[in-house]
């Protein structure tokens, strides 16, 4: 009998024991699907990468509440390359600025100084590119030079460049005014949801901010992330490789001048324009000028400067709509009709090649630089879609060696 009780014993101790462990498992374990994200400067490049910032970790039996994200480790970005998914379109809305004063701001002439605040919009984890030409005006028959407001962005890279010619702090309110989006604590951008977090990153520091987001201050060369629906556990941050600096020593375009070694001879090549249309740019003679802009170009080969030949697109019997008198660089747009004249245009114009690795016969990996009175940035983009703008320098650089700073000019060509 005694042997009867001392075996039930011995099994019911057993069952209670294996009860106590919860199967096996740990018996701290609150989360499942891992631990919270490491801190600033982890190594977890999925988690850095842009647009590739996983979603927290669901707690187990929902009794845990979701971790604050840490910053992740930085990554590294070309000024100009796009960040995200196109989930807008480029430019702003019917509602927003197009011209007109919006948001307490003006649609002037670009300006000379510049800093620039970056914004991710994350929606369930997924980073949505910024859409370029927000605040950014394009040229008309009325105003030829366009116009930008003091916030606007000029690519899909998240930057908001920032007029920083006086001490004037722009909002994050305001730069949704001149887009004409929405911005409130469910709806960003016309993308709704109950949870919408905000984050800021400042010289390091990661802070949630918790205020009316309209109000939120841009942080020079700082980052503003809104996470709408699942927020993330990291949140990414970047390091921009920026153009060269400026040459504050500027060229004058005196007409007739050279600037540069002469490369090329002037005048189209006899697989370039010599009188036909090429494209939409036709040649005529006593051309009316209602659109009379200049733009600059300038073709560097390993750091030697090549002078752009005189009287491209100029023929015995008449002028193209895009042209050069002398080998300055300048670039004349004059013609009766508003239209996009773009680098494309130019060289096919000239009857030359223009590639990434092509510019007019010279070979080598090329570098595109584009800079709007100050507003400067890397074109990652075709290079024949850079379009040519009153008073805008394009820097082609190629070959191996780059260019130390970018040249500025003096626009006192006649017209």
């Amino acid at each position: 009998m005694w042997r009867r009780v001392c075996l039930r014993l011995i099994v019911i101790s057993g069952f209670l024991y294996l009860a106590g462990c919860g199967g096996g498992g740990s018996s701290n374990s609150n989360t499942s699907g891992g631990t919270a994200a490491p801190a600033t400067g982890a190594s977890d490049g999925a988690a850095s990468a842009p647009g590739g910032a996983s979603a927290p970790a669901g707690a187990s039996g929902g009794s845990v509440s979701t971790p604050a994200p840490t910053l992740a480790a930085a990554t590294p970005v070309i000024d100009g390359t796009p960040l995200g998914t196109a989930h807008w379109s480029a430019g702003a809305t019917t509602s927003g600025g197009l011209g007109q004063a919006v948001g307490g701001l003006n649609c002037t002439l670009t300006g000379s100084a510049y800093t620039y605040s970056h914004l991710s919009i994350y929606q369930d984890g997924q980073l949505l590119a910024l859409p370029a030409n927000v605040g950014a005006i394009a040229p008309t028959l009325a105003v030829q030079t366009g116009c930008v407001y003091p916030v606007h962005t000029l690519d899909s890279s998240g930057k908001i460049r920032m007029d920083a010619s006086t001490s004037t702090q722009y909002t994050l309110g305001q730069f949704f005014a001149v887009w004409g989006q929405p911005l409130t604590s469910t709806n960003v951008a016309g993308v709704a949801g109950t949870q919408v977090t905000a984050y800021v990153t400042s010289g390091g520091v990661l802070t949630q901010y918790t205020g009316d987001l309209s109000s939120l201050v841009l942080p020079p060369h700082g980052e503003v992330t809104i996470m709408i629906g699942t927020p993330l556990t990291q949140i990414p941050t970047y390091t921009w490789t920026d153009p060269p600096p400026f040459d504050n020593n500027r060229h004058a375009l005196t007409f007739g001048t050279t600037i540069g070694t002469s490369f090329w001879p002037n005048g189209s090549t006899a697989t370039g324009g010599t009188g036909q249309p090429i494209g939409d740019v036709i040649c005529a003679a006593g051309m009316v000028e209602s659109y009379h802009v200049h733009a600059h170009l300038a073709i560097f080969k390993d750091g030697q400067w090549l002078a752009l030949p005189a009287n491209i697109g100029i023929t015995p019997r008449c002028n193209y709509e895009t042209h050069t008198h002398d080998s300055t660089g300048v670039i004349h747009i004059e013609t009766p009709n508003l239209k996009a004249f773009t680098l494309g245009k130019f060289f096919a114009l000239w009857g030359e090649p223009l590639t990434s690795t092509n510019v007019a016969g010279v070979m080598g990996p090329v570098v595109a630089y584009i800079n709007d009175n100050g507003d400067v940035r890397r074109w990652m983009g075709p290079l024949t879609d850079i379009e040519l703008t009153s008073h805008r320098s394009v820097t082609l650089q190629v070959g191996t060696t780059p260019i130390s700073t970018l040249a500025t000019y003096n626009w006192d060509e006649p017209k």
